[in-house]
């Protein structure tokens, strides 16, 4: 046993026998804005909303942020469940929870969306990192570090299309990214595994970690978050069903958001006019013809792309009819 483990030994026996509220809430606070992303994807997919978030930085971001908040309370958890011992029994208990729920995922969303179902979401990244992390329980925090710096960076190091083969793509460094509506790669995201198994390994080190490790909350907002967090894998599990039911519901009484509903039309029809016209006179013009068509059974033909030639020639006829109305930019 090295010298740091020895001296580490008492503070990390302490503080492992006992639950952290800490890492509760933490998980309470992440699966919170997981629940907050999905449920504006949600609004997106069905358009019941304008906005399209998938194409805002911000919000890819936000998400990417969730997925390396979970991914680094697992690493930290690993040290934890394991500071005084490994112990084989838990887990595997674990393991084959998330590792089955991961399966449970993959089955479900290949007979829901067959086309971007998910193979390698976060619960398949958390599994096989799992395992992957199990050496660097022991190791000195320093060199964790270092090897998840590595981790990081290896998608912009060593990405070539030669792993490009669909029995690669969970390494994440083929050349193009597979259609699914989960993807978590090993690389970049057991980086972050590493990094919380690092910040594990260092707080587990210090006196002063008896204080985060005792501390409890209080009132009923971080009750709520403490139950969530511990709740976190059936939340996982169950949200998205009830979110999309009943938005679901909520759709078929209100219908589409009418701009998000013409995003499709929108874009073909700018694209077209832009190499004529300029940029607000298109806009104008597509709009309008929107607006024409939604007066005419065309409308729903546009929309489930079953237009004939003859309809085509009496949209054309529309946007001709708009273009004599719009001004000059």
């Amino acid at each position: 046993m090295r010298h740091d483990d020895v001296k580490a030994g008492p503070f990390r026996a302490q503080a492992a026998v006992q639950r952290w509220d800490a890492i509760d809430v933490a998980r309470g606070v992440a699966i919170a804005a997981m629940v907050i992303y999905h449920f504006s994807w949600d609004l997106s997919f069905l358009q019941l909303i304008e906005t399209n978030i998938l194409q805002i930085p911000a919000w890819r971001w936000f998400a990417r942020g969730i997925a390396g908040s979970f991914l680094m309370l697992a690493g930290f958890g690993l040290v934890l469940a394991h500071a005084r011992g490994f112990k084989v029994r838990p887990f595997m208990k674990r393991l084959m929870k998330v590792g089955g729920a991961a399966l449970a995922v993959t089955v479900a969303t290949y007979f829901a969306f067959p086309e971007s179902y998910i193979f390698f979401g976060i619960l398949h990244c958390i599994a096989a990192s799992s395992v992957l992390a199990l050496p660097f329980l022991r190791l000195h925090p320093a060199l964790t570090l270092g090897l998840a710096a590595l981790c990081l960076a290896a998608p912009s190091l060593l990405t070539s299309p030669a792993l490009d083969a669909p029995w690669l793509d969970w390494l994440g460094l083929g050349a193009s990214d597979p259609v699914t509506n989960d993807y978590v790669p090993i690389f970049p995201w057991f980086g972050l595994v590493l990094i919380g198994v690092a910040a594990g390994r260092m707080l587990l080190a210090r006196p002063e970690t008896m204080n985060l490790a005792g501390w409890r909350a209080r009132g009923l907002f971080s009750r709520v978050l403490i139950w969530a967090g511990r709740k976190s894998l059936p939340i996982y599990l169950t949200h998205q069903i009830i979110l999309l039911g009943v938005l679901y519901g909520v759709l078929q009484i209100a219908g589409p958001n009418r701009m998000a509903e013409a995003r499709p039309f929108m874009i073909q029809c700018e694209a077209t006019c832009l190499q004529n016209a300029q940029p607000q006179t298109c806009r104008t013009l597509c709009s309008c013809t929107v607006e024409t068509l939604r007066r005419d059974e065309l409308w729903q033909k546009v929309l489930s792309g079953t237009t004939t030639a003859e309809d085509q020639t009496r949209i054309s006829r529309a946007a001709q009819q708009c273009l004599r109305q719009t001004p000059p930019s």
